[in-house]
């Protein structure tokens, strides 16, 4: 059976993850790109930036879960079969492009020994992190996974104040059937 909502906590999952990758982007790309590694500020940027990847990664691991295991509501049309058939791949991607930012994001701390440094005081911070590859994936990622938020947003203005076919309602808290 199809519900006409998605489960609540696929909802809270999906907004507080909204609200974090926002925040995360946000942050990595106007606070933590722009603070040299010399300047005391860059240590507390980015014991906040790798907390909060590491929430979102066991958020994704939930939202996962719930997504696979829970009923949802039947695809929406846009009216057009390739944007019908582009939809699933966009919100796969987003899956696939969080795991991937969350992994390069670990890649570059493993390879650059932040945790030590970051949360235990032990080291200094490389010159640089653009020495290290996984700090190239991460900003091929992270502007790939902007594009993808972009898309998504659009698709659901698109429903909402085009179509006016309530799609929004569907993440949104209320009787499931």
């Amino acid at each position: 059976m199809k519900a006409k909502r998605y489960h609540p906590l696929l909802v809270a999952l999906h907004w507080l993850l909204a609200v974090l990758l926002i925040a995360l982007l946000a942050g990595g790309t106007l606070s933590l790109k722009t603070v040299s590694n010399a300047s005391p500020d860059k240590l507390s940027l980015l014991r906040i930036h790798m907390a909060m990847g590491g929430c979102v990664l066991g958020l994704m691991f939930l939202r996962l879960v719930v997504r696979l295991n829970t009923a949802h509501p039947p695809a929406a049309s846009t009216g057009n079969a390739l944007l019908d058939q582009l939809a699933p791949w966009v919100h796969w991607s987003l899956y696939l492009l969080v795991f991937a930012m969350v992994g390069s994001g670990i890649g570059i701390a493993a390879s650059a020994g932040l945790p030590d440094i970051v949360f235990s005081g032990l080291g200094q911070l490389p010159v640089d992190f653009s020495a290290f590859r996984a700090r190239t994936v991460h900003g091929i990622v992270a502007k790939m996974l902007m594009l993808t938020i972009a898309l998504h947003a659009a698709a659901a203005v698109y429903h909402h104040v085009v179509k006016r076919d309530g799609l929004l309602s569907r993440m949104w808290f209320g009787a499931r059937e």
